[in-house]
């Protein structure tokens, strides 16, 4: 992965920017360029993690799709990750590995975020978007917002992919923030549109994205097939990791549980995605340690659709559990710190943490959170999920929750929302000047 210290946004922009006009007061190069119908349209998008890189990329692709149908071409930059980069985006830092849950976890990313978000609306300003979209990543996002609303407040704004304050909030402040800083929530649950709306947000609720992509996915022979494995033999999965805190909190718990179900099912095969290629010495080093026997591979879909059972973290990577119908058990530890300030300080608690039970609004796989996401814990709810019984209850859940993510075709949908928001600025900059945000229609299509 690329150091986003050592990158330099300039060398990345497509156009090199002028640091005598480095002053955003001084600066209208959107009024200078907004009816120059000719050139390309750019867009930015902005997130973190590798589940933000994942939905980022699903998202450029569908971009291009709309841009082509309406005869344009697109510049599209990016804070993001490899799959953006592959997917089309001009990556101005790669921030895949950046991010983390909790208050002691995020404190070794505050200034590295800092500055490469400096260096990113330096970049900004001097070739500012048609268009900037936020995808989850709620901090530095944020931040975005806020430098957008003061210093290009004539850049339309989308958040896909909201913040799951509806899940974790504390109170309303970042709630307030996100409606405040973006004039279109593009939403992927329906708990999430109908949450933002009651703070007055302009919402779309379009569906999620990954119904889309699970639709590509090879079957359960395909799958093993494609990663050499024996097409008889009772296979499990497990993912650990997406985060590098996850390494040290959690990894050793599901590795550990994983250990215990081999040593029940002695026959079965094990499979360890790699979700960063930087975190596959530690996987291995922890293997080791607990005398764990499985592959690691490199491709996560393929692994997820090849196996019978999941130990795994809690994250995108349950709902695509859920939609491939893979029996789960979700687990998920924060530093003892971070939860002790949880409990005793913030009152915090939550029903529950993991996609397919928020989605279902009940709890349809087991979640083991802290001290209860032990090894025999996690390995006791696993091993139950293989009796005939159970497995047929939650292929049935799993139908269910299925039905409440709406149809295929949402990144589509996201896309066409977009580049409305850019068709309404270009038409305010042909016949108004660009007054203002504020003067903006609302996209077509959405309420």
């Amino acid at each position: 992965m690329t150091n986003p210290l050592q990158s330099d946004p300039v060398q990345s922009d497509p156009v090199k920017p002028n640091p005598v006009q480095s002053d955003p007061v001084q600066l209208d190069p959107v009024q200078a360029d907004s009816v120059q119908v000719d050139r390309p349209w750019r867009i930015f998008l902005s997130t973190g993690e590798v589940s933000g890189d994942l939905q980022g990329a699903l998202l450029i692709g569908a971009l291009q799709r709309a841009a082509a149908e309406r005869g344009r071409s697109l510049e599209i930059t990016a804070l993001g990750g490899s799959k953006m980069a592959a997917a089309g985006a001009k990556l101005i830092f790669d921030t895949s590995a950046i991010g983390s849950i909790g208050l002691w976890e995020a404190l070794p990313f505050v200034i590295p975020t800092l500055r490469l978000q400096q260096r990113t609306k330096a970049a900004l300003r001097q070739q500012p978007p048609d268009a900037a979209v936020f995808i989850d990543y709620i901090g530095p996002n944020l931040a975005m917002g806020h430098f957008f609303k003061r210093q290009l407040p004539h850049v339309p704004t989308a958040y896909y992919i909201a913040p799951q304050e509806w899940v974790w909030s504390l109170g309303d402040r970042n709630t307030t923030q996100v409606v405040g800083l973006t004039d279109v929530i593009l939403a992927i649950f329906p708990q999430e549109a109908t949450y933002y709306e009651r703070y007055g947000a302009q919402v779309k609720w379009i569906g999620h994205p990954l119904i889309d992509r699970l639709a590509s996915a090879p079957d359960r022979t395909q799958a093993r097939q494609q990663l050499g494995l024996d097409p008889d033999r009772l296979t499990v999965v497990v993912l650990p990791a997406s985060r590098r805190q996850e390494l040290k909190l959690l990894m050793p718990s599901l590795l550990g549980a994983a250990r215990l179900v081999q040593q029940r099912h002695p026959n079965a095969q094990l499979i360890i995605p790699v979700s960063l290629p930087a975190y596959r010495a530690v996987i291995e080093q922890a293997m080791a340690n607990c005398g764990l026997q499985a592959t690691i591979v490199n491709d996560s879909l393929a692994a997820m659709a090849a196996a019978d059972l999941a130990l795994t973290k809690s994250g995108t990577v349950n709902l695509e559990l859920a939609l491939l119908k893979i029996p789960q058990v979700v687990a998920y530890k924060v530093s003892p710190i971070t939860a002790w300030i949880a409990r005793k300080l913030l009152k915090f608690s939550i029903t529950f943490m993991s996609p397919p039970n928020l989605v279902a609004e009940r709890a349809i796989v087991p979640e083991l959170m802290q001290e209860d996401a032990s090894p025999e814990r996690i390995a006791t709810e696993a091993l139950a999920l293989l009796e005939p019984a159970r497995s047929t209850q939650l292929q049935q859940d799993y139908t269910a929750m299925r039905d409440r993510l709406g149809g295929e075709g949402a990144t589509d949908r996201a896309a066409r929302e977009i580049l409305d928001l850019v068709e309404a600025r270009q038409r305010i900059g042909e016949d108004k000047g660009l007054k203002g945000r504020d003067q903006m229609p609302k996209p077509l299509g959405l309420g």
